[in-house]
């Protein structure tokens, strides 16, 4: 069901009348609109706390993109900025002129101490009234974890607070803020996530924190087809978000093996022949499924690279009215036969070397539900096996998870009126997702030159008001 409320509040009448009555007026958000589409355009500021150690690498991602570039300059605490190379334009904060931008990115690799997030005040206080709409911020910093002195993870961890709270001042504008903590000497890894946060291919990603770790480096791609030769699996494929998945990993490249339960193969047989993937019946809480996928990767394809653990369902009931059926089939569908399909794909080394494996949690699973207690569960059970799970893989292999918050799709549609407007308006951008945020985050993990992208757990939910 469409959302009238934003179009309305982006006429002339409807601007006025949200102002007058105080309403939100979200801003329609900026998506890809072609493969070939540049990163990020526009102005785009750098900057850099003392002792910067990802200047360098965040400057050169920049200088090839179709951004004009600028490094912030006339402050002491942001004198590392001007590591950011010749290319970059030096930008006097304390100007008059400053154009609009299109992005900020701050280096804050170097903060050792509470002190130190002085720098943040200097750089973002006299620029973020500056940002235009759908603009992007995004922050570096060290992994608090890898930090050895008490000081510098206080100064690392503070960043993601600072991050939460900018996202949730420029959502009004339909801007975005995350933060990237990488591990010690991981900058080579920065390139694909830095890339994604400052797309329009993250309209709907925003108060988010990702972990990059080092990892060997990653090939050279196309970067209009990045998954060519790869070879995907997406279960729940027939409609709604599965169907946006499937399209977008091939659009990406990949051949796509597109998987639902019987009754939905007519639906999903249109997902697949539109992208010359292949349909798979199956109902995943079968005893034999997990062998039955394996057969059919291996006859068709020898092997998997990516698998996206999409299918799910959900029955509502409050914990003291549910009868155990819906219990079962809910840890069944949304949890067990994950785990399951993975084992017997691992088993007989069908998952190739470099494969990514995404699992879909939801934002229940991080705060709770109110008569969802066994989607709640199943959803958080999710987040603890791909934590777990990313520890043990091996060959190059990694997991990561995505929880969507509200997103339009026919689920919503069929909610009563107030509680859909209340999932539209309850997070920062003041509106709903749409299936391909999930499906363009999940492009992000399974990219090749993601390899140092292992263990998150990234929510598109617009920076949902509620959880963490």
């Amino acid at each position: 069901m469409p959302d009238l409320y934003l179009k309305f509040v982006n006429t002339p009448v409807g601007k006025t009348a949200a102002q007058s009555l105080g309403l939100p007026a979200p801003i329609p958000l900026n998506r890809l609109r072609r493969p070939d589409q540049p990163f990020i355009e526009g102005d785009v500021l750098v900057g850099a706390g003392k002792g910067a150690k990802a200047i360098a690498t965040l400057a050169g991602i920049l200088n090839a993109s179709a951004a004009t570039v600028h490094h912030a300059s006339g402050i002491d605490s942001l004198v590392d900025s001007a590591k950011a190379g010749n290319k970059a334009k030096a930008l006097e904060l304390g100007a008059d002129n400053k154009p609009t931008f299109s992005g900020l990115v701050f280096d804050a690799t170097g903060l050792k101490n509470p002190d130190d997030l002085r720098a943040l005040y200097d750089f973002f206080h006299p620029t973020i009234k500056k940002l235009g709409r759908n603009a992007r911020v995004v922050v570096v910093g060290q992994n608090p974890s890898t930090c050895r002195k008490a000081p510098q993870a206080a100064a690392q961890q503070a960043l993601e607070g600072f991050v939460r709270s900018v996202g949730k001042e420029i959502g009004k504008k339909g801007a975005t803020a995350n933060l990237v903590w990488m591990a010690p000497g991981a900058e080579k890894q920065l390139d694909s996530t830095l890339r994604f946060f400052l797309s329009p291919r993250s309209a709907y990603v925003s108060g988010q924190v990702v972990r990059i770790g080092k990892s060997a480096s990653a090939p050279t791609t196309s970067p209009v087809a990045p998954l060519t030769g790869k070879v995907a699996l997406v279960t729940g494929a027939s409609r709604g978000i599965g169907a946006a998945i499937a399209e977008t990993l091939a659009r990406d490249g990949a051949t796509v093996i597109g998987l639902d339960i019987p009754p939905a193969m007519a639906e999903l047989e249109k997902v697949t022949d539109a992208i010359n993937g292949k349909a798979l019946a199956c109902d995943i809480t079968d005893k034999a499924a997990p062998k039955l996928i394996a057969d059919f990767v291996q006859e068709h394809f020898g092997g998997i690279d990516l698998v996206i653990h999409n299918a799910g369902i959900t029955r509502d009931k409050t914990l003291g009215n549910m009868p155990e059926h819906f219990w079962d089939m809910t840890i069944a569908v949304n949890l067990s036969a994950e785990e399951l399909i993975d084992e017997e794909l691992m088993h007989r080394e069908l998952m190739r070397e470099n494969g990514r494996i995404v699992c879909i949690s939801s934002i229940s699973g991080i705060a709770g539900n109110f008569g969802q207690t066994n989607y709640s569960t199943a959803k958080s059970g999710v987040i603890g096996y791909v934590e777990a799970m990313a520890k043990q893989l091996k060959n190059g292999v990694t997991i990561n998870a995505i929880a969507p918050g509200f997103i339009e799709t026919q689920m919503t549609a069929a909610m009563p009126i107030t509680i859909r407007e209340a999932g539209r308006r309850m997070n920062s951008l003041s509106q709903g997702g749409l299936p391909i945020d999930v499906a363009e985050a999940i492009a992000w993990y399974c990219s090749p030159a993601s390899n140092g992208v292992n263990g998150n757990v990234v929510r598109v939910c617009g920076q949902s008001l509620i959880g963490k």
